[in-house]
C-alpha cells in the first residue's frame, strides 16, 4: 500500500492574493538541483510529524509524486522532519498545464510505481478524470483514494485521517 504525496499545494501552499501564507508555516529559502539562485518556500513543522505518524499508523508506504523528484528529500522532507522518502521518478516534460491528456500529468507514472496495489494520493490538482479513474481502479478491486487539499492551505489533519479511516478499513496485511 502506498501514500504517494506532492509537495506544491500541499506541503508548500500557494500564496494568498496578496501574497500572505499561512501561518503555521514558516518561511524559507532552498537551492533545487540545477538552479544556482535560491528559492522561497513555507513549510509548516507540524506536517512532518503528521505524515510519519500516519505512516506509521497504517502501514502505508509514504512515496514523493512531485516536480521535486529526489529535491523532495533533501530541501523539503528533512526540513519538517522526514526520513527520506523514494519518490516517483517523473520525467521533465514541457508542459504548459498540468491536465495535458485530461488528467494529472503524473497519473500513468503513479499506475506504473504502484503495480497494482492500493494507493491513497494527495494532490491539489486533481481533474475529472483522475477521480473516475480512481473510482474504477477502486472497483477493479485496487483500492484507490485521492485527497485533494486546497492548494492555499496545504495538507490538513482532517485529510491524514480520512487516509487513515480509508487504509484501516482496507484490513490488509501491514509490513512490520
Amino acid at each position: 500500500m502506498f501514500l504517494f504525496c506532492d509537495i506544491d499545494g500541499v506541503i508548500i501552499p500557494f500564496p494568498a492574493a496578496d501574497g500572505t501564507i499561512p501561518a503555521t508555516h514558516h518561511r524559507d529559502h532552498v537551492v533545487p538541483a540545477g538552479q544556482d539562485q535560491p528559492v522561497p518556500i513555507w513549510l509548516n513543522p507540524a506536517h512532518g510529524p503528521l505524515l510519519a505518524e500516519l505512516a506509521a499508523a497504517t502501514g502505508l508506504e509514504p512515496v514523493w509524486c512531485t516536480s521535486w523528484r529526489s529535491d523532495a528529500s533533501r530541501l523539503i522532507g528533512g526540513r519538517i522532519g522526514l526520513p527520506p522518502w523514494p519518490h516517483v521518478n517523473l520525467p521533465h516534460l514541457p508542459l504548459t498545464h498540468s491536465h495535458p491528456d485530461g488528467y494529472l500529468w503524473k497519473r500513468d507514472h503513479v499506475a506504473t510505481h504502484a503495480k497494482g496495489a492500493p494507493l491513497a494520493w494527495i494532490d491539489d490538482d486533481f481533474a475529472p478524470a483522475d477521480h473516475h479513474w480512481a473510482s474504477a481502479r477502486t472497483a477493479a478491486g485496487r483500492p484507490t483514494l485521492l485527497i485533494q487539499p486546497n492548494p492555499h492551505t496545504g495538507i490538513q489533519p482532517e485529510h491524514t485521517e480520512a487516509i487513515r479511516r480509508w487504509a484501516l478499513a482496507l484490513e490488509l496485511p501491514r509490513s512490520a
